[in-house]
């Protein structure tokens, strides 16, 4: 992504980017075993995805600050160093805060250091962009992906145990498999192609009230 100038940066648009247009899980298809592994009940999902959007705003920060500092041939292990660091920060004080929750899913914080989202706005953006933007981008990119899991995890917790954050809401029989990782691919599929369908449906609204 070309660099932005001070004058043209739209921070809104930055933030609505990474939340609907490059929405990690809907739009880009990334990231998605370990969303798929956490996302059996609603409190996992959510906090999965307040630490990946803490980590993505902060890497991207940090980044941003030391972009004129590293050599091109090094960057890649610099990013991972930082993004490393940052999930490191995020492990240990989700360990120390909700323990109960961190040892189901400790193994898949950990795992943050491998999404291929964080690292690709660090060398696309980051590195190339001011403190602001970055942050902006960062922003969009973690409520992106902090929506979707929301999203994922409402749904398998509701259908498939008939509960939300570990509270009973329906009393009947729950579909099981949804909790299951095969109901979580069945969940994210429809969950994507509902989404799609709203662009496709705005897009199509938008070309025809511009004519």
């Amino acid at each position: 992504m070309a660099q932005h100038s001070t004058s043209t940066i739209n921070y809104k648009e930055l933030i609505l980017n990474g939340i609907v247009k490059e929405n990690t899980i809907f739009k880009l298809a990334l990231s998605l075993c370990p969303a798929i592994a956490v996302t059996s009940g609603l409190k996992n999902g959510v906090l999965m995805g307040v630490a990946v959007l803490f980590v993505q705003v902060m890497v991207n920060a940090t980044i941003s600050l030391i972009r004129n500092f590293i050599h091109p041939k090094v960057r890649l292990p610099i990013f991972m160093l930082v993004i490393s660091g940052w999930v490191t920060v995020t492990d240990l004080t989700m360990a120390a805060a909700v323990p109960d929750v961190y040892k189901q899913m400790g193994l898949y914080i950990q795992l943050i250091v491998a999404f291929a989202s964080i690292l690709a706005r660090a060398e696309m953006f980051a590195s190339k962009n001011k403190i602001a933007p970055s942050m902006a981008d960062g922003i969009g990119m973690g409520i992106g992906f902090l929506f979707a899991l929301t999203v994922i995890s409402f749904f398998r917790e509701l259908i498939g145990k008939g509960s939300l954050w570990g509270m009973p809401i329906v009393h009947a029989k729950p579909l099981l498999i949804m909790i299951l990782p095969a109901g979580g691919f069945f969940a994210v599929g429809i969950l994507m192609a509902f989404f799609n369908w709203i662009d496709m449906r705005y897009l199509k609204k938008s070309s025809v009230s511009s004519h």
